[in-house]
């Protein structure tokens, strides 16, 4: 199929005629139409197809990419509506047993990197041997399906195999870093009741090595359920005074795995929300659901095919990880890092591509525009590069820093999606057979009615409107981890329009069918009746050389009046402050528009962030309205959780305030 007709003018990047061909989207539509009968001419009409005849959609992807899920009785039960429909009734499978299929005896499957420049590597014989070993263990400690197993450990390859023996067995698998305390840790586990913890010795970070011993120690003593602990060796520090099992003595022999098929709803993992306003919910997402959901997001929306090598940079309580194990389940090597992607410099996320000789590279948006601000070359730094595609998510990625990654790389597919950890996927990303376009995600995933709705909750395209997604998806969670009335999944997205999925994010969707995130709707401001997203602000000013990290926010104040600060870290202490916050002054006014510039810029130290690197606008602007940092923030759910306090100095009802001598004012 030829490129896709959506026009080009603008574009910073088009596939050409070759890449569009042989993309696997292309080999999909041909092979609907031979299969199928059904002749779509572009994207536009594959995605008006799959969102709207659900079952024969789903039913394809199982079909498209052979995957082992058993005929159902009936694909798709939506008399309920959301969020009680049912997906392939009757039906069992195993995640694991799809992931593993892929077996060539000499065939890279894994491919492991840490900080120190270590490489380790695994065919897909040792792979599925590690697994079936470490499965085996797990049945003779007496695991059943539904018992949970958890981990606290690194992005490596332990992890890994860990995940994919807990699915083996039936198990329900969660991970957490090894950046969270014991405390944090256990929030999120203990809600569990897990049989079995698999911990790390430590982990890479900036140049450093850090011991968990100690934590790993107080984290099992805490978890009063837990029977086992199986400690990987990953920097060296296990000796004989350490009390577990070692996984390498569980794994190094192995076996030929078993695979538990089970009903295809049955869990899989739990993810965990933030945890930054109360203790974490579980999200719990079935073998089936993920299956249909990670191989079309792999094959179709990112086009990887068997054989391409694969990271997305994370930690394993991001869900990326756990979207990265499914390149897996497309025949791609799958790569993992241990260690600071911005360590020694931003430009480390080339080097690391270069030294995996990867073909997709999967980051942070963070971490493309520290590597924009930071202006290596990335050719000048990783001669040797040979990526195909850039995958970006986490954030909206500045117009700014996608041109720069084309003027850098200019026959690299770079592919925005934004998703969550809700769905464990990408509500929009990549379509390789279209353009790209600076200031917009590709479109709309497959599957996914994505849809933006104004006050009057009508579509609307070209302007700002509530993120809603208005059909069902495989991958939305089965339900919340002790939530058996659904009280609380009812409450986090089908509150505000019974039926309709609110994911609480601005957006719009353009003439073009890409798609704009604004923001957080919960965060948005409405400043003299005019509604402002915050990703608007930041697209303008963390792209600055001068600015390290930015948050902005609106308070409603008691007299009725606004107050709309925007709070900066600089790159580095400024000469003259005046100057810097003019700059940002007129920067945000001519990029974004006069209504945009906020009433103060106030220059701070350090910001907090979650765990995994999201701002916390409504948290903060609830400490500025008053409330205790405590009572509205889970401090072990924050990566500086001494940052919190310093918004009670800058509460704008406080009087006796003292501003630090770094704050600059209007």
């Amino acid at each position: 199929m030829p490129a896709d007709s959506v026009t080009a003018d603008g574009a910073l990047w088009a596939p050409s005629a070759e890449f569009a061909a042989q993309s696997v989207l292309t080999d999909y539509l041909s092979w609907l139409q031979r299969e199928r009968q059904l002749d779509f001419t572009d994207y536009r009409q594959l995605w008006e197809w799959s969102t709207t005849d659900l079952s024969a959609f789903w039913l394809s992807i199982r079909d498209y990419f052979n995957l082992d899920i058993d005929d159902p009785q009936q694909v798709l039960d939506e008399s309920a509506g959301m969020p009680h429909v049912r997906w392939f009734i009757g039906s069992t499978t195993n995640y694991a047993a799809n992931a593993l299929v892929h077996e060539q005896e000499s065939g890279l499957a894994l491919q492991s990197l840490n900080e120190s420049g270590v490489l380790t590597t695994m065919t897909w014989r040792e792979l599925r041997l590690a697994v079936g070993g470490l499965a085996t263990w797990f049945r003779a400690q007496g695991i059943v399906p539904g018992d949970r197993i958890v981990a606290y450990v690194p992005n490596i390859a332990g992890a890994v195999i860990a995940m994919l023996a807990s699915a083996a067995v039936g198990a329900v698998w969660a991970s957490c870093a090894q950046e969270y305390s014991a405390q944090g840790a256990h929030d999120r586990f203990a809600q569990l009741e897990p049989k079995i913890l698999i911990a790390a010795d430590g982990y890479h970070h900036g140049g450093k090595i850090f011991d968990r011993r100690q934590s790993v120690t107080e984290l099992a003593g805490s978890l009063s359920t837990v029977e086992s602990v199986v400690w990987i060796d990953n920097l060296g520090l296990l000796d004989e005074t350490t009390r577990g099992e070692r996984f390498t003595d569980l794994t190094e022999n192995g076996c030929e795995p078993e695979f538990t098929r089970v009903p295809f709803d049955h869990p899989l993992w739990v993810l965990f929300s933030s945890g930054t306003t109360g203790p974490p919910k579980g999200i719990v997402h079935g073998h089936g659901g993920i299956l249909l959901e990670h191989s079309k997001f792999c094959g179709l929306n990112t086009d990887l095919v068997p054989g391409d090598r694969f990271l997305w940079l994370a930690t394993p309580s991001w869900m990326v990880w756990n979207i990265q194990i499914s390149g897996l389940l497309v025949g791609a090597t799958i790569s993992t890092y241990d260690g600071a992607p911005s360590w020694p410099d931003a430009a480390q996320i080339w080097r690391i591509a270069e030294r995996l000789g990867l073909d997709v590279l999967g980051v942070s948006a963070a971490s493309l525009v520290a590597a924009h601000k930071g202006d290596m070359h990335p050719l000048d730094v990783a001669p040797n590069l040979t990526l195909s595609a850039i995958g970006s998510t986490g954030s909206p990625l500045p117009p700014d820093t996608a041109t720069w990654v084309y003027q850098r790389l200019p026959q690299v597919w770079l592919a925005s999606a934004s998703g969550g950890t809700d769905i464990c996927s990408s509500f929009a990303g990549g379509v390789p057979t279209e353009p790209v376009f600076a200031d917009q995600i590709q479109g709309p995933a497959l599957g996914v009615r994505l849809d933006a709705w104004n006050e009057h909750a009508q579509s609307v395209i070209g302007e700002t409107g509530e993120m809603v997604v208005t059909r069902p998806m495989p991958s939305m969670p089965i339900r919340f981890w002790n939530d058996t009335d659904f009280a609380k999944y009812t409450s986090a997205y089908f509150d505000h329009y019974p039926g309709v999925w609110r994911h609480g994010d601005w957006i719009t969707i353009t003439e073009r069918g890409g798609v704009v995130i604004h923001g957080r709707s919960d965060a948005t401001m409405n400043r003299h009746g005019v509604r402002i997203g915050s990703g608007e602000i930041y697209q303008v000013v963390d792209q600055l050389q001068e600015v390290a990290d930015s948050v902005v926010v609106g308070v409603e104040l008691a007299d009725g009046g606004y107050w709309m600060p925007l709070f900066v870290v600089p790159a580095r202490p400024p000469v003259d402050t005046r100057r810097l916050t003019q700059l940002i002054r007129n920067e945000i006014r001519t990029n974004a528009s006069p209504r945009h510039v906020p009433d103060e810029i106030i220059l701070v130290d350090s910001l907090p962030h979650t765990r995994t690197g999201k701002k916390l606008e409504v948290p903060i602007k609830r400490i500025l309205q008053g409330a205790d940092p405590v009572a509205v923030l889970n401090p072990q759910a924050v990566d500086n959780a001494d940052a919190l306090y310093q918004f009670i100095a800058f509460r704008p009802l406080d009087k006796t305030r003292t501003d630090p001598p770094i704050a600059a004012r209007k």
